[in-house]
């Protein structure tokens, strides 16, 4: 029977959908890399999550065709070695934009009246948490929207639709911008911006973006969410503009792995989420049963419409 590889847990609609398609799941008991190693030999697909697929693992399965990315995210999938082992690499964007946009507005909305950091000090009760603290309304003020793909597009509606924000775009990319004002460059953004959330990819070219020259140029007070990738932020710049007061709280779903121990730690206002921006039951059987169906199409000799990278002679 055609096995394909869960490295990491998904929805059991979605194993269900590959069972029925006739596949055996092989689920991992954990995506380390030697567990990996020891159950892709005779794997025709995979679909991973932020784990992704190494080159070695790769290589140790010879009938490998395809590695799905279950979400939009596929910078841990190692493309360059797929390419060359005629293997497909495709994602599966958008199916959970809309968990992530409104976990984007939960963050937005607890950074700017510090709701987690009172709840820590009702439940250690400590007394005057509003007089040692100055919260803001989000209310008429400046969003500055930095990657204009579905969940930033979304996103600034939403801000646009209910808090009747004005919603700034920098996203050079981007060919249509719906009527949304783009911005001449990143610095005069966010120099504007009360707001500011972070919806671009990682690329080279944003790997740091939010690093020390962004925050001097950001508008004293201004609150950072970011949901997208954790390498976009210079954490350690970060820290030094919160210590400022340039930004004064700030919502992450993504960080390095020692961020909430280290420096950021010590910032009631700084909100650490467990990357739970596409976790939701409904954003887990969309984007689940969507990885299936793109194992089902690639196995059927045809290229999903997401696919990312371009195999010489796949399916021939």
């Amino acid at each position: 029977m055609t096995k394909c590889l869960i490295v990491q847990a998904m929805h059991e609609d979605a194993l269900d959908l590959l069972r029925q398609g006739g596949i055996e799941p092989v689920i991992c008991p954990d995506p380390a890399p030697g567990t990996v190693l020891s159950l892709i030999g005779d794997c025709t697909a995979v679909i991973t999550r932020d784990a992704g697929l190494s080159g070695a693992a790769m290589r140790a399965a010879p009938g490998l065709r395809v590695v799905v990315a279950h979400g939009a995210g596929h910078d841990a999938i190692d493309k360059e070695t797929a390419t060359g082992q005629g293997i497909l690499v495709c994602n599966t964007p958008g199916a959970n934009a809309r968990s992530v946009m409104e976990l984007a507005f939960g963050l937005a909305i607890a950074a700017a009246r510090l709701i987690p950091a009172g709840d820590r000090d009702e439940r250690a009760g400590r007394p005057g948490f509003r007089e040692r603290h100055r919260t803001v309304e989000l209310s008429g003020k400046v969003a500055l929207i930095v990657g204009w793909g579905t969940i930033g597009a979304g996103f600034g509606r939403m801000l646009r639709d209910a808090l009747g924000m004005e919603v700034i775009v920098h996203s050079p990319r981007a060919r249509d911008l719906q009527g949304f004002a783009p911005v001449p460059d990143l610095a005069s953004g966010l120099a504007r911006a009360d707001l500011i959330s972070l919806h671009t990819p990682m690329r080279p070219e944003t790997r740091g973006l939010m690093g020390r020259a962004a925050f001097a140029a950001c508008k004293p007070g201004a609150i950072l969410v970011n949901t997208a990738r954790a390498g976009l932020v210079d954490e350690e710049a970060l820290a030094e503009a919160l210590a400022e007061g340039r930004i004064v709280a700030a919502g992450l779903d993504v960080y390095s792995a020692t961020a909430p121990q280290g420096p950021l730690s010590r910032f009631d206002q700084v909100i650490f989420t467990p990357h739970l921006g596409g976790s939701t039951e409904e954003a887990l059987i969309r984007v689940g049963t969507g990885s299936v169906r793109n194992v089902l199409t690639a196995l059927s000799g045809v290229r999903p419409a997401t696919t990312v990278n371009d195999p010489a002679g796949w399916g021939a």
